[in-house]
C-alpha cells in the first residue's frame, strides 16, 4: 500500500480545497463556488450606469470586509458611550461634565457624545450593519442549501494528483470494494454517492452552517438589542424604611422609556421596604468600605397577590412580573417633628438626606408649607439640614463624618421663614430649599440662626416661632425597576454565535473518493484521494484512517513486479517517489 501527501503548489488558491485549476476542470471536483458559499468579492469598478452602481455598491456593502469595518466601527462608536455620562442615564452628570469641561463639553454635546445610542451616527452604523449581514445572509443560504441537496461530485481522472492519496491492490471483486467502501464512510457520517466505479463522499457541512448560524445570530442580537431600546422602562424609587412602592408611573422619582413604550402596560407589581440593613469595616486599611448592603422587602405580584418577603442585595435583584429591581444605593431620613407658633403638629416623619461623600456626610431639605407663627400667620417654612452618622468635629465652617455607620448621628440645621414657592405652578426638587422669597432666622445678637441637635433634642425657633424635634433615624434605599425586553434572546443569540464560530473555525470541509478498478492480472486496484479545504493537515490521517478501515474487507496483496507501462503502477511509483 502507498500513500503520499502531494506538496503545495502556488495554484493551490485557485480552489478552496487545495486543488490546482487544471485538475478541477479535469476531474468536476467543483470550482470554489461549489465549495463555499461566501459571496463573490467584487473589486473591480462598475461600468457606466445607474443600475451599474447600485449593483456594485451593494456588492460592496455585502462583502465580509465591509461588514468587518461596521462592526468594529459599531464597536469604537460604543466607546464615548462608556467612558462620558449619557443624558438618558444621568443627566445631572451630562451638566457637570460639561461645566468642568468648558472647551471639550460644546463639542461633545455637538457630536452627540452624550446621547451615543440615540445618535444618527450611531444608527447610521447600526443599520447598514444589519443590512449589510442580511445581505449577505440570504444568498449565502439559498447557496447553501442547493449544497446540501446536491450529490458528491465524481471522483477525478487521477486520484494521484490530490493532496492525500492512497493506493494497493487487493483479490477482493470491485464491487465487494466499493460496497465496503460505501458502508465505511456511512459509518463515519460522510455523504456518500457511488459514481461508475468509484465511491465520493463529502464531510464538514457543519463548518459552512456554523458560519451562517453566527451571521444570523448577530442579527438577532441586533434585532435583540434595538427591540430593548425601543420597548424599554427604566426608573428610580427612593423608599424610606417602612413605605412602599407600586409600579405605577406616578411613583417614581425619575422615568425613562424607550420609543415606542407604553405607560400603561407596566405590570403590577410593588414592595415595601421592611428593613435595611449596611455594614462596613471597621479597621485597618479599608475601615469604612461597606461590605453588605442588605434591603429586606415583602413584595407582591398583581392586584391580589399575596405579599412574599425576600432580600434584595448589590448583586442579587428582585425579579418579578418580567422586571428587575436592583439596590443602588442608600443614606440616612432623620425623623422630626415640627410644632408651629402655636404647638400644633405642622409636619411629622421621616425626611431623606442625600449623601455627599463615601462617610454619608448628608444633606437635606424639610419644608413645610402653611404654617402658623405665634400670631396666627401663615406663611411658609424651611430647614436646610447637614446630616452626619458620625460627628468628627467641624472644618471650613461646616461638620464632616468619619464613619458611614450610626455611631454619633449629629444633624445641622438653618431655618428660614417666607415662601417655599409651592403654589407657581413649577415643579420643584424635595432636595433643594428655593430661598430666594425666604428669609433666614437670626439670634437675638443678630447673627445668623443655626443650631446642631441629637436625636432627642429639640431646636426651638427664635421669636417663639416653633420647633423642630429630632425624634430618631431611619435609614433609606434607591432602587432602580428595569424592564428591558430582548435580554434573553441576545444571551441565545451570543452562545449560537460562539458555537456557530467555533464550528466554522474547527470543522473541516473535505471530499474523499474511492476507485476499484479490475486490471488485467485479475486483481483490483483501490485508489483513496482526499481533497481538503484550505490544505487540510490532519486529511493524510483521515485518508489513512479510512484505508486502514478497510483493508479487513480489500486485503493487499503482495506488489506484482513494477511495469512501467501500466498506467496505474505508473502513477503509483512517481507518487512513491514524491
Amino acid at each position: 500500500m502507498t500513500k503520499r501527501t502531494a506538496p503545495s503548489r502556488s495554484t493551490a488558491l485557485d480552489s478552496p480545497y487545495g486543488l490546482t485549476a487544471g485538475v478541477a476542470e479535469e476531474s468536476g471536483a467543483g470550482s470554489a463556488d461549489q465549495l463555499s458559499t461566501a459571496p463573490a468579492d467584487d473589486n473591480g469598478a462598475p461600468a457606466f450606469g445607474v443600475i451599474s452602481w447600485l449593483r456594485w455598491f451593494w456588492r460592496q456593502l455585502t462583502s465580509m470586509r465591509i461588514a468587518l469595518i461596521l462592526l468594529f466601527l459599531l464597536a469604537l462608536a460604543s466607546v464615548p458611550g462608556s467612558l462620558l455620562p449619557q443624558r438618558g442615564t444621568d443627566p445631572a452628570k451630562v451638566d457637570q461634565y460639561k461645566s468642568n469641561n468648558e472647551t471639550f463639553g460644546p463639542v461633545a454635546e455637538a457630536l452627540g457624545l452624550f446621547n451615543v445610542y440615540s445618535s444618527i451616527w450611531f444608527s447610521a452604523i447600526y443599520l447598514l450593519l444589519f443590512i449589510s449581514l442580511i445581505g449577505c445572509i440570504l444568498p449565502r443560504s439559498w447557496q447553501f442549501i442547493g449544497q446540501l441537496r446536491a450529490r458528491p461530485p465524481a471522483a477525478p481522472r487521477r486520484l494521484q494528483r490530490l493532496p492525500a492519496y492512497a493506493t494497493w491492490r487487493t483479490d477482493a471483486e470491485p464491487e465487494q470494494v466499493r460496497e465496503a467502501a460505501r458502508v465505511l464512510l456511512k459509518q463515519q457520517h460522510y455523504r456518500v454517492h457511488t459514481h461508475d466505479e468509484a465511491v465520493a463522499c463529502e464531510k464538514g457541512y457543519l463548518r459552512e452552517a456554523g458560519n451562517l448560524v453566527f451571521h444570523v445570530a448577530l442579527i438577532v442580537m441586533l434585532v435583540a438589542f434595538a427591540t430593548g431600546q425601543l420597548w424599554r422602562s427604566e426608573g428610580g424609587k427612593l423608599v424610606v424604611e417602612g413605605d412602599g412602592f407600586s409600579n405605577t408611573r406616578t411613583q417614581y422619582d425619575d422615568f425613562k422609556s424607550g420609543t415606542l413604550f407604553d405607560p400603561d402596560s407596566l405590570p403590577p407589581f410593588g414592595f415595601t421596604l421592611n428593613e435595611f440593613e449596611g455594614t462596613y469595616e471597621r479597621t485597618g486599611p479599608q475601615k469604612g468600605t461597606p461590605r453588605t448592603f442588605e434591603a429586606r422587602v415583602s413584595y407582591w405580584e398583581g392586584a391580589d397577590g399575596a405579599p412574599r418577603r425576600t432580600t434584595i442585595t448589590v448583586n442579587n435583584p428582585l425579579e418579578v412580573s418580567g422586571s428587575k429591581v436592583y439596590l443602588l444605593g442608600h443614606g440616612y431620613a432623620p425623623i422630626v417633628t415640627v410644632r408651629d407658633g402655636k404647638g400644633d403638629i405642622a409636619f411629622q416623619g421621616p425626611v431623606p438626606f442625600l449623601p455627599k461623600d463615601s462617610n454619608v456626610t448628608s444633606a437635606g431639605v424639610i419644608k413645610v408649607p402653611s404654617y402658623r407663627d405665634r400670631n396666627g400667620k401663615e406663611s411658609d417654612l424651611g430647614f436646610q439640614g447637614l446630616f452626619v452618622p458620625t460627628f468628627a468635629g467641624t472644618g471650613s465652617g461646616s461638620m464632616f463624618s468619619q464613619f458611614p455607620a450610626l455611631d454619633y448621628p449629629v444633624m445641622a440645621l438653618t431655618a428660614y421663614r417666607g415662601d417655599l414657592g409651592l403654589d407657581s405652578g413649577l415643579p420643584q426638587s424635595v432636595y433643594q430649599l428655593n430661598s430666594k422669597n425666604m428669609k433666614q432666622f437670626t439670634n437675638p445678637d443678630g447673627g445668623k440662626f443655626r443650631q446642631m441637635i441629637r436625636p432627642g433634642e429639640t431646636l426651638t425657633l427664635p421669636d417663639g416661632a416653633g420647633s423642630l424635634t429630632f425624634d430618631g433615624i431611619k435609614e433609606w434605599a434607591t432602587f432602580q425597576v428595569s424592564s428591558k425586553p430582548g435580554n434573553g434572546t441576545v444571551l441565545v443569540g451570543a452562545v449560537a454565535a460562539l458555537l456557530g464560530l467555533s464550528a466554522s473555525l474547527f470543522i473541516q470541509r473535505r471530499r474523499i473518493w474511492v476507485r476499484a478498478t479490475p486490471d488485467t492480472d485479475g486483481s483490483t486496484v483501490v485508489e483513496l484521494g482526499g481533497l481538503g479545504r484550505n490544505e487540510w493537515p490532519r486529511l493524510p490521517e483521515e485518508l489513512a484512517g479510512l484505508a486502514t478501515a478497510l483493508r479487513p474487507q480489500a486485503p493487499p496483496r503482495p506488489m506484482p513486479p513494477q511495469d512501467t507501462n501500466h498506467p496505474a503502477d505508473a502513477d503509483t511509483a512517481e507518487g512513491a517517489r514524491a
